[in-house]
This record gives C-alpha cells, sequence and structure tokens, in this order.
C-alpha cells in the first residue's frame, strides 16, 4: 500500500503548547517561504490541495499536521525568510521552529526544501545548526529542479553534497521537482524508510 494513501489533515497550531501529545512518529518539512514546500507535500501525497499551495510566501503560518497512519504524521511548518511579515510574528515562528525542531521527542527526522537556485541560504543553515545536534536524519530536496539544465542542476546538486559532506555528513540531498515529478520515488522510499526504523 502507498505510504500516503490515507493521509488526511490532522490539526493546526500556532504555539508550541498547543502540540499534540508528544508520541508516535513525525517527519518535518521546512523551507523558505515560496521554496516550494507545500507543493513537494502535495506532490508526495498525489493530493492537490492537502498543503495550501499560494504564490504569496510567507502563506503557511502554523504548524500543521497531517495523519499518515494511528501514530505517524507528516509536518509542516511555517515557511522562513519572508521580509514583509512584522519582526514581531517572525520572531514568534522562529522560536516555535526552533522549540519544535529541538525538543520534539516524536520528531524522527527533517525534509528540508531549497530552491536549488538558491540553495544553503542563512537560515537555511540555521535551521541544519537547531536540529542537527540532535543526530536525527535530515534529507534536503533541492526543488524546482526543472528550472534549470540537468547540467547545471546536477552541478548544483554535487556542490550542495560536497559542502554537506563537510559540515553535516547526516544529511542527503537529492533533485526534485513538483512540475515534472522528479525525484518523488526516492523522497518517498527515505520517509518510508525512516518510518520503518522509527
Amino acid at each position: 500500500m502507498h505510504l500516503f494513501q490515507n493521509v488526511t489533515f490532522f490539526t493546526s497550531v500556532n504555539d508550541f503548547h498547543d502540540l499534540p501529545l508528544d508520541l508516535g512518529a513525525e517527519i518535518a518539512f521546512a523551507g523558505r517561504s515560496n521554496a516550494g514546500k507545500s507543493s513537494v507535500i502535495n506532490t508526495l501525497t498525489n493530493r492537490n490541495r492537502l498543503a495550501f499551495v499560494s504564490k504569496t510566501p510567507g502563506r503557511t503560518q502554523q504548524i500543521n499536521f497531517f495523519q499518515l497512519d494511528n501514530d505517524q504524521f507528516l509536518v509542516d511548518l511555517p515557511g522562513y525568510g519572508y521580509a514583509k511579515v512584522p519582526y514581531s510574528i517572525r520572531q514568534h515562528w522562529e522560536r516555535l521552529l526552533s522549540n519544535y525542531l529541538q525538543s520534539r521527542e516524536s520528531l524522527i527526522g527533517l525534509v528540508l526544501i531549497m530552491d536549488i537556485r538558491h540553495p544553503l541560504k542563512s537560515l537555511d543553515i540555521q535551521m541544519l545548526e537547531w536540529f542537527s545536534p540532535t543526530g536525527k536524519s535530515i534529507h534536503i530536496l533541492l526543488t524546482k529542479a526543472d528550472k534549470l539544465s540537468k547540467q547545471q542542476a546536477n552541478i548544483t546538486l554535487n556542490e550542495v553534497a560536497m559542502y554537506l559532506q563537510r559540515s553535516y555528513p547526516q544529511c542527503s540531498v537529492q533533485l526534485f521537482s513538483s512540475l515534472a515529478a522528479t525525484g518523488v520515488e526516492d523522497a518517498t522510499s527515505i520517509i518510508a524508510k525512516w518510518f520503518r526504523t522509527d
């Protein structure tokens, strides 16, 4: 049976204290605003509007939980790095993200979304800095790979992989395109493996 076949929306929270019970297994999706995070979730789950896709950056302003199985969840984190969001809200998101990533027991892995044309920005590195000390798995999707030639996409992939090998050796990375459905099987098998080995 397909991993995401029965995925359903579970809950949205805007405050760390409102998170569901810290039980089961969760895989979080994080990324800069407009990096294609919602599109990734919709592509992987084969749903058109499970996660809300918007041309307006910063649209995901809460932590959204989607249930796969009794105790398995995909977690859509607020997009980060969008300058037009008021400073107080940005601060709130940052606290929420850092608390969740660093202290959530049931969080078993992080899928980090980066636009292949702008990878490893300072806030992406911040996410790696917050999460890598937990020792949990991190997989990076270089999205919108269809926007580059195959050669250029592979050059960027190799550059990012070399950087990760030096600085964050527990990270893996791949090309991904929601539009061209590139990398869907690879990403799905990694997520399925994380859930199985939990």
